[in-house]
């Protein structure tokens, strides 16, 4: 009876106790085309630039390199302003990542690359660590590396989650418990 109490009590609490879903204020932010202080900071970088360009007579290498830095710097301004990035009152872009699909790309597309990134280097390392393993000397190839094997290894990790598919598939992926080591309590 005391179960069921308690399991009722527990039900009640979590059907009112509900939080309210939250969402990022973006308020203070504003598209980058039309924030003062994104221009004035392409401005000053612009006229910093300019000012060094001054210096320098036209036509000479350090000359055309400045003039060329200049209309990098107005393309990557640009860029920011029409991509639909928003701002802060520091003039910066800044991520948005409050649920809205119109802000996914900004998050999605650069953490898929980080975990896909940082999945094949743990591929190939775990792979050269496999390999080496059947090798005479073992331990001195972990330590001294084996360049070319493990150059082999890291170009064909590119397919990664396939192959670490194909393991997990096989049952090759996971060791099974028995050659997992424990230290005695």
């Amino acid at each position: 009876m005391k179960r069921i109490l308690t399991s009722f009590c527990i039900v009640f609490m979590m059907m009112f106790n509900v939080p309210d879903p939250s969402f990022a204020n973006v308020g203070t932010l504003i598209d980058c085309d039309k924030s003062p202080a994104f221009t004035k900071r392409l401005n000053a970088s612009v006229k910093k630039l300019e000012g060094r360009l001054a210096k320098y007579e036209a036509g000479t290498p350090p000359a055309l390199a400045l003039e060329q830095q200049i209309n990098q710097t107005k393309t990557r301004f640009s860029n920011y302003a029409d991509s639909g990035l928003l701002c802060g009152a520091d003039g910066l872009p800044h991520l948005v990542t409050d649920g809205d699909w119109a802000h996914a790309p900004e998050i999605i597309v650069p953490g898929c690359i980080f975990l896909y990134t940082t999945g094949w280097i743990g591929w190939a390392g775990r792979k050269y660590v496999q390999t080496v393993a059947k090798t005479s000397n073992p331990t001195e190839k972990e330590i001294i590396v084996d360049v070319p094997v493990a150059l082999n290894i890291m170009f064909a990790g590119y397919l990664w989650p396939v192959a670490a598919w194909g393991e997990f598939v096989s049952g090759d992926f996971v060791a099974e418990p028995e050659d997992i080591t424990v230290s005695p309590r």
